[in-house]
This record gives structure tokens, C-alpha cells and sequence, in this order.
């Protein structure tokens, strides 16, 4: 099998990988061809943070400060330029018109705006007050004279070490033509967190939790290992273009939203529906199929880890890029110290699958794959780019901390990916 992708350029490598990471890569082309990536970096190291070498952190508790970064290329992504930094992370960039939007957040949810392509950016604007959010750079989707895409709230407390089960998908809705970086500009859908919609105890038959897990707080396995409570995040948006298919919507007032779920298994992903009301508002519901039964969980390819789904008006099919498992079911007394997590998070294989559905899934190829382990090609984002598809990928080489807290954000180049379908 030959790598799509594996050759690489360096957007952002971290000087010191022991602890100043690098995540959350987002990535957009501009109609002259720019292409524009948005990061995040985590510092770990107190003095450093104490010596003020870093200016603008958002602080998540007392071990790290975070920071988003903005680098463009004018050369296909053969070199990349840093334009900017931001306070808030887990951000994403897209554009409405000639303004280009970065939109995460820091707690709350954050935005700046750009109107000379991203040259320079404007100051940060809350579009929340007191909340606390979360999500990972997913798609946005442009439709009806507006964009949309979700961001993630947590609904209440929790004890876990990672709250998945207390994430709500929002879906958010401003017009194109406004000003996104004003609260009053969006429409949020209602909420649904992963506890309001699922009962674990009714899961039987289908093997999840894989592991036992508490509800409320993080469960020992032992030999080092943890689990969280089972819960859904990173979730993407998509609307149904295709006149056949079951949940197509010829108002196209309909969206559906696929997460990624943490169950300890592999391959399930989750999947709600957003309808439009007449008067602008939207709901979020589960959707039901046809013989009146509801539906929470759909099969995704990777859909264990962060995931990301476009649309490609041409061949009319949604790809997918995701991670690749090869051993979830290695027992967890035997796990090397060089895997990370449990055994279905592995985060070395890129892949590459396209649908005409979003539910039958066909394998197009790996995009890259890490040296070890711990070198992850994983967590990316994707744009077209004419006949091709950019790709920024969290990355890791032989420094690398771990397959999570990686030192080297990456670009690749998928050339003339529509050859790939079959």
C-alpha cells in the first residue's frame, strides 16, 4: 500500500517537545489560492510561563497556558508564514465573502475576523459569557445564505477527567452577510448532551462500554490505564444532497451532526438531526429510521478518534479522514509503554475513506503513517484545493512526548484525489 501523502512540510514544530505542544490543526483555502492554518500550542513549563516568553494564554488550569497561532502559505504549502496569534484554542478558520473568521474557544465561545486574508486580526470578541465549551477544528457547511457548524457546551459538572458524557453538539447558524463576531449575528440549536439521550445501562448486545466505566468519574483499569465515562465530541455537520437518500430534506432545512464516540470499542461513531423551524430557531433531536426506531449510533471508520467529513460538489460524495486502528483488542496488561491511552487509541495511521451517504463507507487510501507509535499522523483537517486535498495533521517525530502531546504540526498534499474513487 504506498502513502497518498507521506511527504511533508512543516507549518509549526515545537523548540521543546518535552512540554510546549501542538494540536488542533484547521485548515482553509482563500479564493486567491491562500492557504490559511490555525493551531494551537500548550505549554506546560512554569518558569518559562513565569518569565512571560508567551503573551495572550488562555489558562486551563494551573499546569498549562494555551495559545492559538496563525501561519499562511502562497506556495501550495511548500512554506508557511506566522501572521497572528489568538487567546482561545480548539479553533477553526472559515470564510464568509471576503472575511475570513477564526472561531473557538477560551472557556467561553471566542472570534477574531480578518478582512485583507489574514494579514492581520482583529481584536477578540466573546460570543458567550460565563459558559464553558469545547470541540475540535470539524467542518463548516454553507447553505441557505448562511454558515454553520458546531461547537460543543458542557451542559453540567462532572468528575471525570475527560466530561464527553456533559458535552452538548450545538449547532450555530450566522448569515454570511453579517457580522460574526457579534453574539446577536448567531442562531444556537437547543441542546443535547450525550447523558440526556443515552442510558448506559441499556447497551447490552453491542459491547459498549467495552470497559466498565462510572457515569460521573474516571474508572481505573489498571497496569497505568483510565477510562472516562461514555460520552460523544468533534462532531461535524452535514446536509444530505442527494434527492434518493432516506433523510434527504428538498426544503434544506435539515442537517445532521456525526461525532466521534468514546465507547472503548472501535468504529462507532454518534449521529443527531438539526430541523429549521419556521421562525429561525432549530432543534436538535435523534433521528428515527424507518421502522420507527431511533438512532444514536452509526458506523464511521475511525470514528473512535476525531474525524473530519467535507463535501465535494463534483463527485458528490463526503470524504472522510480519520484514524486507522490495527490492535484494538491487545489486552491492556500487555500494551507497551510507547501506546498511549487504551488500546482503540492509536493515533499513527491517516486514512482516507469517501460515501455518497455518510453511512456506507469506501476505503480510498492511507494518507500517511507515523514512523513508531508515537508518531501520530492524526486529529487533521482538510480543504480542496482544485483537484487535490490539503491536509494539516497533528504530527510527531522521533522527539515527540507522546502520540498525544505532539511536536510538529504537518501539511500534505493529496494530488488529483478524485482518481481515487472507484
Amino acid at each position: 500500500m504506498q502513502e497518498l501523502a507521506k511527504k511533508y512540510s512543516t507549518i509549526y514544530k515545537s523548540f521543546d517537545p518535552s512540554s510546549l505542544y501542538c494540536y488542533s490543526p484547521a485548515i482553509v483555502r482563500l479564493k486567491s489560492g491562500r492557504l490559511i492554518v490555525s493551531i494551537d500550542i500548550r505549554d506546560v513549563n512554569e518558569e518559562r510561563k513565569l518569565n512571560g516568553h508567551y503573551s495572550g494564554w488562555y489558562k486551563e488550569n494551573n499546569r498549562s497556558w494555551w495559545q492559538g497561532k496563525i501561519f499562511v502559505s502562497d506556495d501550495k504549502g511548500e512554506s508557511w508564514m506566522e501572521k497572528g496569534s489568538f487567546p482561545f484554542i480548539h479553533a477553526r478558520p472559515f470564510v464568509c465573502g471576503d472575511t475570513i473568521y477564526i472561531l473557538g474557544h477560551g472557556g467561553d465561545l471566542k472570534i477574531i475576523r480578518s478582512d485583507d486574508e489574514g494579514e492581520t486580526w482583529s481584536e477578540c470578541a466573546n460570543l458567550t459569557d460565563g459558559q464553558s465549551w469545547h470541540q475540535a477544528p470539524c467542518n463548516v457547511v454553507y447553505a441557505n445564505e448562511s454558515v454553520y457548524l458546531v461547537m460543543e457546551r458542557y451542559k453540567f459538572e462532572s468528575k471525570a477527567h475527560w466530561k464527553v458524557r456533559a458535552l452538548a453538539p450545538v449547532l450555530m447558524r450566522g448569515r454570511l452577510c453579517d457580522d460574526l463576531t457579534k453574539r446577536e449575528n448567531w442562531t444556537f440549536a437547543s441542546e443535547l448532551s450525550f447523558a440526556d439521550v443515552m442510558d448506559d445501562d441499556k447497551t447490552d448486545y453491542f459491547g459498549i462500554p467495552f470497559y466498565k466505566c462510572e457515569k460521573d468519574e474516571t474508572t481505573p483499569l489498571g497496569y497505568g490505564r483510565k477510562v472516562a465515562p461514555m460520552g460523544w465530541l468533534e462532531t461535524n455537520v452535514v446536509q444530505f444532497k442527494d434527492e434518493k437518500h432516506i433523510w434527504y430534506d428538498e426544503e434544506g432545512k435539515t442537517f445532521h451532526l456525526f461525532s466521534r464516540m468514546h465507547t472503548g470499542w472501535v468504529g462507532h461513531g454518534s449521529m443527531l438531526k438539526v430541523v429549521e423551524k419556521d421562525d429561525g430557531s432549530m432543534e436538535t433531536m435523534l433521528e428515527t429510521v424507518p421502522s420507527s426506531k431511533k438512532l444514536l449510533f452509526v458506523n464511521i471508520p475511525g470514528g473512535q478518534m476525531k474525524f473530519h467529513i467535507i463535501y465535494d460538489e463534483i463527485t458528490k460524495l463526503y470524504w472522510l479522514l480519520g484514524s486507522q486502528s490495527t490492535d484494538s483488542m491487545i489486552d491492556i496488561s500487555k500494551m507497551g509503554k510507547d501506546r498511549f491511552d487504551i488500546p482503540n487509541n492509536e493515533r499513527h495511521r491517516l486514512v482516507l475513506h469517501f460515501s455518497k451517504n455518510c453511512i456506507d463507507w469506501c476505503f480510498a487510501g492511507i494518507v500517511a503513517i507515523g514512523d513508531t507509535v508515537k508518531q501520530s499522523r492524526h486529529y487533521a483537517s482538510m480543504c480542496i484545493d482544485d483537484d487535490d486535498l490539503c491536509i494539516a495533521s497533528r504530527s510527531g517525530d522521533e522527539s515527540v512526548y507522546d502520540a498525544h502531546d505532539t511536536n510538529i504540526i504537518t501539511f500534505h498534499r493529496v494530488k488529483d484525489f478524485r482518481s481515487l474513487v472507484y
